[in-house]
């Protein structure tokens, strides 16, 4: 018997035709990080936000696990002190520690901002894409439902939805979405009625797609950098939203850490000098709205698919 040799070309062809797949999917995977990387890279201030953005999002995932005092523990021996090498933010009225209270309630205000957005976000998404691909009827009946809406001032339309409602996380999460949704879907439905009658839009028509893949997976790709950016600005604004009905008593109750309210109760005993009460808080808070509102360029480049050439 004679042994065959296989050519390069031949053992590749003798590959198993499974990993041919995988070896396809790994590639966009592979292209995205890349493209991801670069865009981080070339924009320092991009990379800045990104590495604060993840401090809070670990703040929020392990800060209840790693903060040196139980943030809802009391100690009448330890009330007012400033801020030391036990207690790096002072302690409250209560004696409980600042900044373990400041950390722990990472966690309740990003996920109030980020449930808030992202029902926002698909809500706002389904309306301004429907009403911009189908115009007539639907698009002038859902641009005055969202005229309406915008009509009242946002921040008053969500004090009494929660007034009407309870305040309760849920409620304080539906008030702060159904206050964005009219941007989105006002933002969404420009796009997508520019692009509806594209030359791209014809073409994936004409080769057999239904309006709702059109929709999907043609026009829609292309309304998203825009939205990135206006998700970034919204982040902060519901954490904004979020502590400014705790200040006047309409969002999340007392003892439950959260920036909101250790503004409010510090407001009380900045003119007898406790001003670490507030501060602090107030800090975090600035900190974190600043933190998206640099994002937003970063995620816009990140998505665009432009940018991917």
């Amino acid at each position: 018997m004679t042994e065959t040799s296989l050519t390069p070309d031949a053992l590749v062809m003798a590959a198993p035709a499974e990993e041919a797949p995988v070896r396809a999917a790994a590639k966009p995977r592979a292209a995205m990080l890349g493209h991801v990387l670069y865009v981080l890279r070339e924009n320092p201030v991009t990379g800045l936000a990104f590495a604060m953005f993840a401090f809070f999002v670990g703040s929020a995932l392990f800060g209840v696990w790693l903060v040196p005092y139980d943030p809802l523990a009391t100690d009448a021996t330890a009330t007012l002190q400033p801020p030391s090498a036990q207690h790096w933010f002072g302690t409250d009225n209560l004696g409980r520690d600042v900044f373990s209270r400041v950390i722990v309630a990472t966690r309740l205000d990003l996920m109030i901002s980020v449930a808030a957005v992202a029902m926002s976000f698909v809500i706002g998404s389904v309306l301004g894409a429907v009403a911009g691909y189908r115009g007539g009827l639907i698009d002038v009946a859902t641009s005055r439902v969202l005229d309406t809406i915008m009509a009242f001032p946002l921040f008053v339309l969500a004090m009494g939805i929660v007034a009407a409602l309870g305040n309760t996380v849920a409620n304080i999460i539906y008030a702060t979405a159904i206050i964005n949704i009219p941007f989105y879907a006002r933002l969404v439905r420009a796009e997508v009625n520019i692009r509806r009658d594209a030359g791209f839009t014809l073409a994936a028509k004409l080769a057999g797609n239904s309006d709702a893949r059109v929709l999907a997976f043609h026009i829609f790709p292309n309304a998203l950098p825009p939205m990135m950016v206006q998700v970034s600005l919204n982040l902060g604004w519901a954490i904004l939203n979020a502590a400014g009905l705790s200040f006047i008593g309409l969002g999340v109750r007392p003892p439950t850490p959260e920036w909101g309210i250790m503004v409010a109760e510090g407001a009380n005993y900045i003119v007898s000098g406790e001003w670490w009460l507030a501060l602090f808080p107030g800090l975090w808070l600035m900190l974190a709205v600043f933190t998206f509102n640099l994002m937003g360029d970063g995620l816009r480049d990140i998505v665009d698919p432009r940018q991917r050439t």
